[in-house]
């Protein structure tokens, strides 16, 4: 959303979503979300029953409630462009097992790509849909859904590390994982 701000005396506009990558092809798009699904995936899995609940601090989501909106996200953002594939609800309570949010996420994903393969193609990313009050076109709608996930995924990684769980690498090795390259973790 487009806010106006002051700077010297003159009324600037900021994007909250510049620098969102705008995908032209279905293709382009499928390839990215695989590979920040499979990097999702990842990291779900490295949480325990346990750390869903733990508070750390009140400023800080708890683990449940971090995964559970990129659960739910995934749907409630792609329904707004017209798909209907199934999904838990945004409002739904958060699962007390973390199998349960993986799950949950895998079938969302796997909704998310599969109804995109069948029903669009690389022009119906043009076509603009009500998103938040603003207009979006398609492509834009799913770079700020590809966004939004790594967004919430590095804040996770701090809940994770709060909750003594490893954290798996994802754009690179992890903390746990410079042994497996011969080598001392960086500090």
């Amino acid at each position: 959303m487009l806010k106006p701000a002051l700077l010297a005396g003159k009324q600037v506009q900021h994007d909250k979503w510049k620098g969102v990558k705008m995908y032209y092809k279905i293709s382009d798009f499928i390839e990215d979300w695989k590979y920040e699904s499979e990097s999702t995936i990842k990291m779900l899995s490295n949480l325990s029953d346990e750390s869903l609940t733990a508070k750390f601090n009140n400023d800080i989501r708890t683990a449940g409630r971090l995964t559970w909106h990129i659960v739910t996200s995934i749907g409630e953002m792609a329904h707004r462009t017209g798909l209907t594939f199934k999904t838990v609800d945004e409002n739904a309570p958060i699962p007390s097992t973390a199998k349960e949010i993986v799950d949950e996420y895998k079938r969302a994903s796997d909704g998310l790509i599969k109804e995109i393969s069948e029903n669009w193609n690389d022009e119906t990313l043009l076509l603009k849909d009500d998103m938040y009050g603003e207009m979006w076109k398609k492509g834009k709608t799913l770079g700020v859904l590809v966004t939004h996930q790594i967004h919430h995924r590095g804040q996770l990684t701090v809940v994770m590390r709060l909750a003594g769980l490893k954290v798996p690498g994802v754009y690179g090795p992890s903390k746990e994982e410079w042994v497996n390259y011969g080598m001392q973790p960086q500090e």
